[in-house]
């Protein structure tokens, strides 16, 4: 995995939970805690920073990988502008996964192992979205879903029909996008 990503880790922790916080989470996971964004680290390493979290924390890991995502995406939109600026809403962006914003981490972070996103995009109101991924950080892209919504002043409905934490090949994200009443 990135370094990229444990440096948004420690990034959002710090920031909620203060530098203490991050301190505590490394020497329970038994990480050293230096991380260059372009370094490659074991996808290992970020479980047993999250299962330090989830302990400390008193969330289940999946919720700390949400949180993670929610609160990591506005530092991306932050130093990345431009993978937003040009979309109006949710499901456009979300369209661009793979061939656009994937494409350019692949160049900013070269290495970076990606999941895939297929999609079915027969109804208007809702969106599917297949990931794939050996990670299976499913909760990751959730939470990365809500803070887009929240990007775009849109409200988003999500479940997950499918998962493959729950034995299925594939986890199947249903998105519904909506601007707030009002």
């Amino acid at each position: 995995m990135k370094g990229v990503v444990f440096n948004l880790l420690e990034a959002v922790i710090r920031r909620d939970y203060g530098d203490d916080m991050w301190e505590t989470l490394l020497d329970a996971a038994g990480s050293h805690g230096a991380y260059s964004s372009l370094g490659n680290y074991p996808d290992d390493e970020l479980m047993k920073l999250v299962g330090a979290a989830s302990s400390a924390l008193k969330m289940p890991p999946d919720d700390v990988v949400r949180w993670f995502g929610r609160n990591a995406l506005p530092l991306l939109a932050e130093k990345h502008p431009h993978f937003f600026a040009s979309h109006k809403s949710t499901r456009p962006f979300l369209l661009t996964l793979n061939d656009v914003i994937h494409a350019e981490v692949r160049k900013l972070y070269p290495g970076a192992d990606v999941p895939v996103f297929t999609y079915d995009t027969s109804s208007p109101e809702v969106l599917l979205m297949h990931y794939r991924s050996p990670r299976k950080l499913c909760a990751l892209a959730e939470g990365f879903i809500e803070a887009t919504a929240g990007y775009y002043a849109e409200e988003v409905s999500l479940d997950q029909p499918e998962c493959m934490k729950r034995g299925d090949d594939r986890c199947v994200l249903r998105v519904s996008v909506r601007k707030p009443k009002g």
